[in-house]
């Protein structure tokens, strides 16, 4: 890789990170149909394009798992062979070492060669093997180039073009920072078409040099009979999209929310100077703010998909250690998400599937006899509601016996007997998130160890976000996630308690309402409110925060929803809805209980957010 330049090499880090996530989903998927050409096709056209970027940067272990790979399922492709389940085998072990080795790669460290036994895994029977015809003879064998032609074709195209070729025109110079080089996308269409569709299957072993990817490369591949007009829209299609670090994409958005930080500023100082001109300035700053803050947030959106497309793999492999047969299912891939939180919310994801297929899904032979089908089903979903996406990991197991977990719970000593009798049946299930909670006897690779549910929770407050639990034994498990479609700027409800103020994010806010001080009753020691329908428990911020409480005719209450449950928030003042720009605490300040952030708001006060689930779990 000492030819190429760094801008190079992360391009292929990123792109190749996007095949693999994709190889996973299509090779669960073909290993179901093994009929399905299209599936076969996008398979084989995944490793060939893994084996050209790596044969061009020179990562040699790469270019040979590829390549072991690509033989095997171009042999398929042919009709000369059929894909047993050792070739399943070692091409999703392949992914593994694959990674590895882009990992490697990004670590700027010589990825290892992968082991011998898994390139010879994916030989053919020497039968099926030997039927192809001589690599010499052309026409018996269209898909196959040497490498000494591959070279003179591409200095033919692109030094010293064939007569009657007439390649299309090439993008203009403004346009193409870059006149030496060749997207990957042109790459693979110009083998296409050469090749009749099918990609060759072998490549240089070496990278070629930039300067031999030839100069003025046609934005299209060449086609013998190809007319004009066809030739002057492909400059306009690869127009479409522009790749941006995302470190500029970070900018912005940090701009755009000191952006909103003004016009807060500006629109409490119209309400104090009452000025109509300036009443209608800022009316229109707060209507283009809103538009530019939409479509910014916009460009930083990405499907779940992307972290969808990982779990077929995952359960598969799971489902295969523990000897279950279980189907993956995936609905709304498509929901579009912040970038960072669709990162973020890979690891959750991947403990909630394992756990679904662990402790969820039963045996076959257990399957059978409850009279349900042996394949268990795993379903994984996501969808957007408002500001909010919601995403759920159900599965069709056994359910979770809150019972169970009560006795658990007191046994590993993490609840005293009196606490643990006072949980209802859905507190009873929040209880998996308990840290050191395990119901396993024995620690395996997959669970055991009492830390993988307490991980998610965590990790899902950080984000914003709740996690909510619903059960029933005999018919599943549902794991429920709400996380806020970015992090960059809150919907709040501000609150005053004594001379300070504080946001709650707004998704958490049910109502506000107003009750006596003489209506609250007692139970355990902390104040309740009875309504009609159920008893709310109360907490008062004033006291949790020291401060001492003024004696008023009305308390105001704002109700807060955490899980399944509610609770009540007593505050001195509602002072009304903002958008915040969420800015972290100080580090000697963080993992402070009941505090997510801190931010300014509308009159240049700072205001601390506060954590729902951590203010209810400290009072």
């Amino acid at each position: 890789m000492s030819g190429v330049t760094a801008e190079i090499a992360a391009d292929f880090i990123v792109e190749a990170q996007e095949i693999l996530d994709r190889l996973g989903e299509q090779l669960v998927a073909l290993e179901h149909a093994p009929d399905d050409r299209d599936q076969l096709n996008a398979v084989f056209r995944g490793f060939h394009t893994l084996k050209g970027g790596a044969g061009f940067l020179g990562i040699t272990p790469m270019v040979e798992l590829c390549h072991a790979a690509e033989e095997t399922l171009g042999s398929v492709r042919a009709g000369q062979a059929a894909l047993e389940a050792q070739h399943f085998d070692a091409a999703q072990r392949s992914l593994d070492w694959l990674q590895a080795m882009l990992d490697a790669v990004g670590a700027g460290t010589e990825p290892a060669h992968a082991p011998a036994e898994l390139i010879a895994q994916f030989s053919l029977d020497p039968v099926v093997a030997a039927a192809p015809a001589p690599a010499s003879s052309a026409p018996a064998s269209p898909e196959m180039i040497g490498d000494d032609e591959f070279e003179a074709l591409l200095d033919q195209l692109h030094g010293a073009a064939a007569p009657g070729s007439a390649p299309p025109p090439a993008k203009p110079a403004a346009a193409r920072p870059a006149p030496d080089m060749i997207d990957d996308d042109e790459f693979e269409a110009l083998l296409d078409q050469l090749h009749g569709g099918a990609a060759p299957g072998a490549c240089p072993a070496a990278p070629a040099p930039a300067t031999r990817v030839a100069p003025a490369v046609p934005a299209s591949p060449p086609r013998p009979a190809t007319p004009a007009p066809p030739r002057a829209t492909a400059p306009v299609e690869a127009e479409q999209t522009v790749r941006v670090d995302t470190r500029r994409l970070d900018a912005i958005v940090n701009l755009i929310g000191e952006l909103v930080l003004a016009r807060n500023r500006l629109k409490t100082l119209r309400v104090r100077l009452k000025d109509e001109e300036l009443d209608r300035a800022v009316g229109t700053l707060d209507v283009a703010t809103a538009r530019l803050q939409s479509a910014v947030m916009r460009t930083r959106m990405q499907p779940v998909g992307k972290v969808f497309s990982r779990f077929p793999k995952v359960a598969r492999d799971v489902a295969r250690s523990l000897r279950k047969e279980v189907e993956l299912e995936m609905v709304g891939a498509e929901t579009e998400l912040d970038r960072n939180l669709v990162e973020a919310l890979a690891d959750p994801l991947v403990h909630l599937v394992r756990n679904g297929i662990d402790h969820g899904v039963e045996s076959p032979e257990l399957r059978e006899a409850a009279g349900k089908p042996r394949v268990g089903r795993l379903r994984l979903s996501a969808q957007q509601e408002g500001d909010y996406v919601s995403i759920e990991v159900q599965d069709d197991g056994a359910g979770i016996d809150p019972e169970r977990l009560r006795a658990k719970a007191r046994e590993k000593g993490l609840l005293d007997p009196e606490a643990a009798a006072r949980l209802g049946p859905d507190e009873c299930l929040h209880l998996v998130f308990l840290p050191g909670f395990s119901t396993k006897a024995e620690v395996t690779d997959i669970s055991g160890r009492g830390v993988g549910m307490d991980v998610v929770q965590s990790r899902i407050r950080e984000l914003g976000g709740q996690i909510q639990i619903q059960s029933e034994l005999g018919r599943g498990t549902r794991f429920m996630i709400r996380v806020p479609l970015t992090l960059a700027i809150l919907p709040t409800l501000l609150v005053q308690a004594g001379d300070d103020v504080y946001a709650l994010p707004l998704a958490r806010v049910q109502e506000v309402l107003h009750a006596a001080p003489k209506s609250l009753g007692w139970f355990d020691g902390r104040p309740v409110l009875d309504r009609q329908s159920h008893t709310l428990a109360l907490l008062d911020l004033r006291r949790w925060l020291g401060i001492e409480p003024q004696d008023t005719a009305l308390l105001t209450v704002v109700v807060l929803q955490m899980g399944d449950s509610r609770f009540g928030l007593i505050v001195d003042q509602v002072r009304g809805r903002e958008e915040v720009v969420i800015k972290p605490l100080p580090r000697a300040l963080r993992g402070l209980p009941g505090y997510a952030g801190a931010t300014l708001i509308g009159d240049g006060r700072l205001a601390l957010i506060l954590d729902v689930d951590g203010l209810r779990a400290s009072g």
